[in-house]
């Protein structure tokens, strides 16, 4: 018997009371049978007991620190994602045309509930990034899609959302972040972001933020923001790993909560140029980004309720 949760009860939602076998009857997942659904839960089960539960206790006694070059995390976090990747589940809900096992998202959920109850603060970091693949594959564009979405889709990339600013919190109408229009296909991003959990970290080989910033001369408020893709590593022609975009570190901030997510203070821009790309049509930013906004809100939601039956 699983110390996370009883499957029995988790059997009881998901096929008494919200009949996801009957997805299996559309289109979309006509690929899939319960027995599918049952193994994958069973393999989520299994990665959260033996590799995101022995940590979790170290992980809150030693969160991420910055020693002023880079952020350091314990190295059991790292491995634990390595597998979690390795077993396809950051990509368990995407399309199959982006890479994913294309699983209904409800059953993902299932999957979800076992790795928070297990270890939230690990947990984040793929959480983050699949509602930023999630984003990308509603709003941009192919050729985002191939050079961006692929890679959080595999896990070979992590993603983050930077709404926040130091001087305006949830005030998303006061941010100050700026892009530049450019003629060479990139604006120029410049300003702050605070709060930004899974910012900064050797977790992946690239990490794609997601941020909202304002273009001059646009609207006024949230009318005027947009949303840009601005990587940690910048791009080369053939795709691969270019040099850094000037995504800088400023600082790491301590919670109560997920204390060992890395939460980081962000500067764009503070030291040469920081290159971001349009998603979808520009001032629409914030629309697009409520899709990214509305799944943290229900995962968060998941995540208390896993931890609260685990209790």
């Amino acid at each position: 018997m699983s110390l996370l949760i009883r499957q029995r009860d988790l059997d009881f939602v998901l096929y008494e009371l919200l009949n996801v076998e009957t997805l299996c009857d559309t289109n979309r997942y006509q690929e899939h049978d319960r027995e599918t659904f049952d193994a994958v839960i069973a393999q989520a089960a299994k990665i959260a007991e033996e590799e995101f539960l022995p940590h979790a206790a170290k992980l809150d006694e030693n969160e991420p620190e910055f020693d002023g070059e880079s952020v350091q995390i314990i190295p059991e976090v790292k491995q634990a994602l390595d597998t979690f990747v390795d077993a396809g589940f950051m990509g368990a809900s995407a399309n199959f045309e982006h890479g994913g096992m294309q699983l209904p998202w409800t059953v993902l959920q299932a999957c979800n509930a076992y790795f928070n109850a297990a270890n939230i603060s690990t947990t984040a970091y793929p959480f983050i990034t699949v509602a930023a693949s999630n984003l990308l594959a509603l709003y941009g564009s192919d050729e985002q899609k191939e050079r961006y979405l692929s890679k959080l889709v595999a896990g070979q990339w992590f993603g983050t959302m930077a709404l926040s600013e130091p001087h305006a919190g949830s005030s998303l109408s006061d941010i100050r972040t700026q892009a530049t229009p450019t003629d060479e296909g990139h604006y120029l991003i410049s300003g702050n972001k605070m709060w930004i959990s899974a910012a900064e970290h050797e977790l992946s080989e690239n990490i794609v933020h997601l941020v909202l910033a304002k273009i001059p001369g646009g609207p006024p408020g949230v009318k005027g923001i947009s949303l840009f893709i601005v990587p940690k590593y910048r791009l080369n022609d053939d795709d691969s790993l270019g040099p850094r975009n000037n995504v800088v570190l400023a600082g790491v901030n301590h919670k109560k909560g997920y204390r060992g997510t890395v939460n980081t203070v962000l500067n764009f821009g503070e030291s040469g140029e920081c290159h971001g790309y349009l998603v979808g049509e520009a001032h629409k930013g914030l629309f697009y980004m409520f899709n990214m906004m509305n799944e943290a809100r229900v995962g968060v939601g998941l995540g208390g309720a896993a931890l609260g039956y685990t209790g």
